[in-house]
This record gives C-alpha cells, sequence and structure tokens, in this order.
C-alpha cells in the first residue's frame, strides 16, 4: 500500500476530530479537552506522551531505530474570543470562543502524521509531536520551552505550519530569514484634571493631548525609519469622555508596533516615549505608557527553511514566499531556541476570501492530506531510514 493510500485512510477519522475540536473550543492554557483527546490519541497509537508541559501542552515522543537524532512537530490548540457566525452544523457549543485561525486543523494535521508515522515507521531517529497551547497572544511556545520543552525532548530541527487563505489550497510557502512580524503593544494614559467643556482654559484637555498623539504617533515609521527599513505603527483604540459638556479628566489609547529588526524595533520604541514627554510638557497633562514586546520576530533558519521547500516539492505545489507576513507568531520563541522554520500551507478556495480571525472563517478539510504528506515527508527526509 503506498502512502497516499494510507493517508487517504485516515482522512475520515481525521475530518471528524477536527471538527469535534471545532465544535468544543477552548481559550489559551484552557485546553484542557483539547489536550485530553490529544494525548489519548497519541497514547492509543503507542507513542510516550507527556501532558501539562507550559500548563497545558501536550507533546507525544515516538523513538524508531537507533540514530540519536531528532526533529519537533510542532501544532497550537487555543482558539479565538470571537463569536462565530458561520451556521455550520458543527459551529461552536460555546459562545465567544471559536476556532477563527484555524488551530484545529493544525492540530489535525499533527495528529495524522503521528498516526502514519507509528503505523509505518519508516525513518530512523526521534520525532517529538509538539501540540501547544496559548499561541493566540499569550505565549504558550514560551510557556513550553520555560517548562523545559527542548531540554525535556530535544530536537535538532523544529517545523510548524500554518494554514494561509491567501494562497490557493494545496500550495506550500515559506522563505529564507523573516517570514512573521514582531508584535508590541503599548496601552497609554493621558491624565488631565477635568473640567467644564465651557472653559477649557482652567484645565489640561486630554482629548487634545490624545489627538496630537494620535496624530505624532503615525509619523514614527514616516519620518523617523529609514524608508528602507519595514514597520508598521498603528494606533487601535482611543477611548474618553461620557458628555458632550464634559472636558475628561482621563484618555486611554493602545496600538501595535510590527517590525522584523530589533535595531528598528529599538528605535521606534524610544521615539514613541520621546513623543509622549513633548507632548506631556506641551499640554499641560500627565501620559503614562505601559509597552510590552510580547512576541519576537519569527526568523527561519536558511537551511531549513530551504528543507522544506525541498521536500514540498515533492508533496505539493511549493514556492517560495516574496516577502514576510506583519502579523506574529509565537513559534518565535521555539526558533530562537532552535533550529527550524515556519511554513504556510494555503488553504484559499475559488469562492469568497475569508481571512483568518474572521467569524466567518472555517479551516478547509480538503488540505488535511496535504498537511499530513509535508509533516511526513519531513520527517522521513530529516530521519532518513537506514532500510530506505
Amino acid at each position: 500500500m503506498n502512502q497516499d493510500i494510507e493517508i487517504e485512510d485516515l482522512l475520515e477519522d481525521l475530518v471528524t476530530f477536527r471538527r469535534d475540536i471545532h465544535a468544543n473550543p477552548e481559550l489559551a492554557y484552557k485546553e484542557v479537552k483539547t489536550a485530553e483527546k490529544v494525548a489519548d490519541s497519541l497514547r492509543e497509537i503507542g507513542l510516550d506522551v507527556t501532558t501539562g508541559v507550559g500548563k497545558t501542552g501536550v507533546v507525544g515522543s515516538l523513538k524508531v531505530g537507533n540514530s540519536s537524532r531528532s526533529i519537533g512537530l510542532r501544532a497550537d490548540m487555543d482558539a479565538l474570543p470571537i463569536v462565530e457566525e458561520t451556521g455550520l452544523p458543527y459551529a461552536s457549543c460555546h459562545h465567544g470562543v471559536f476556532h477563527g485561525c484555524g488551530h484545529d486543523g493544525h492540530t489535525t494535521m499533527l495528529l495524522g502524521a503521528a498516526q502514519h508515522l507509528a503505523r509505518t515507521r519508516n525513518f530512523d531517529g526521534t520525532v517529538h509531536f509538539i501540540f501547544q497551547p496559548a499561541e493566540e497572544g499569550e505565549a504558550g511556545a514560551k510557556a513550553m520551552i520555560d517548562d523545559g520543552l527542548f531540554e525535556r525532548f530535544p530536537c535538532d530541527r523544529v517545523y510548524a505550519f500554518h494554514n494561509w487563505p491567501d494562497l490557493p489550497a494545496g500550495t506550500i510557502s515559506t522563505r529564507c530569514g523573516p517570514i512573521m512580524a514582531a508584535a508590541d503593544k503599548f496601552s497609554i494614559q493621558v491624565k488631565g484634571k477635568g473640567g467644564h467643556a465651557a472653559v477649557p482654559h482652567q484645565t489640561p484637555d486630554a482629548i487634545l493631548a490624545a489627538s496630537e498623539l494620535v496624530s505624532q504617533l503615525n509619523t514614527i515609521v514616516s519620518r523617523r525609519i529609514s524608508p528602507t527599513s519595514t514597520a508598521v505603527l498603528s494606533v487601535t483604540q482611543i477611548s474618553g469622555g461620557n458628555s458632550h459638556n464634559v472636558l475628561p479628566s482621563s484618555v486611554s489609547l493602545t496600538g501595535t508596533v510590527r517590525t522584523f529588526d530589533p535595531h528598528v524595533q529599538d528605535l521606534i520604541e524610544a521615539a514613541v516615549r520621546q513623543v509622549i514627554t513633548g507632548v506631556s510638557v506641551a499640554t499641560g497633562t500627565q501620559i503614562s505608557i505601559d509597552y510590552q514586546r510580547y512576541y519576537p520576530a519569527t526568523i527561519n533558519a536558511s537551511v531549513a527553511a530551504e528543507h522544506a521547500l525541498m521536500v514540498a516539492k515533492r508533496v505539493g505545489n511549493a514556492v517560495e514566499a516574496p516577502e514576510a507576513a506583519f502579523t506574529s507568531e509565537d513559534f518565535a520563541f521555539m526558533l530562537q531556541a532552535c533550529e527550524g522554520a515556519y511554513v504556510w500551507l494555503g488553504q484559499g478556495t475559488s469562492g469568497e476570501h475569508i481571512p483568518l480571525h474572521h467569524p466567518g472563517y472555517d479551516f478547509n478539510d480538503g488540505i488535511i492530506a496535504t498537511g499530513v504528506k509535508l509533516h511526513v515527508a519531513l520527517v522521513e527526509d530529516f530521519l532518513p531510514s537506514n532500510s530506505g
């Protein structure tokens, strides 16, 4: 029986598994039932299973042969705090929690690869199947690393996939170097004194100061960062005031910064703080900021990215990504700790384009087989069997 037929035999059960997870989503660090389902499935096929890694993470390990070499394959398990609007028969049973990024599909594809590899055993070495919690802004990758992931489960190389609606279904893409941006977030509090809107000269105007901040912050990238560098700064929320005739005592702003170069990241943070100081002095307000760098840039090792593209050409349509994306990914922490690469798997269809994190999004079950095959091919190529 050839590989394609064997993987096709798994698909019906895998689709059922994926849709069950979709119907029962869990948020970051609450993936208790999802982790149990994954762990039980891995035990059923004979893997050594460790639970509770990074709170709710699961690692299944499969060793074949005598080689000391090893590879890690990572999938994320958490859902998003979004109200689903798909109308699907397997839609979320938990209002306000939704697999709107396809992590249900990622988990399923990795489980399928584990099932296939446990049956065929056509490699020599160790595969660690890493099922990670809390990718959506809560740094589950870092939590697993801090819990000794790579000391307890050493990997010579690590890979992760993400479905990509912008690419045709089944197309595989990655690139050397940066592929996803670093993500910073900032929260700014502007404090005036508050007072009657008819006598604005009697109180520092927090609304005016906040407006000046928005204007000046949006000039940082265009006027302080080299045109040859790449960055985005966006103010995404502003809140303050309750009445037409009252100047509020405080206004809050939040936003995000996306970059690929740590030096540019430093320049932008410094400029944000300088703008805040200047506006505070000019307007007589008190302004404070909480600035957090929560995910670093996702940087692929060239050798790992090139290997992924080479292997992908045997699986489907493989193309080198022409540019990085400004979205972020906590797999970046794993790539700081271990050589590896992040890979996009196209899931776009000829119908309406629905992006990630949209309430109408659903993972395309038609690409499960491609994802399983790519996982398997990476393992078999990186850990070649002596008998193969």
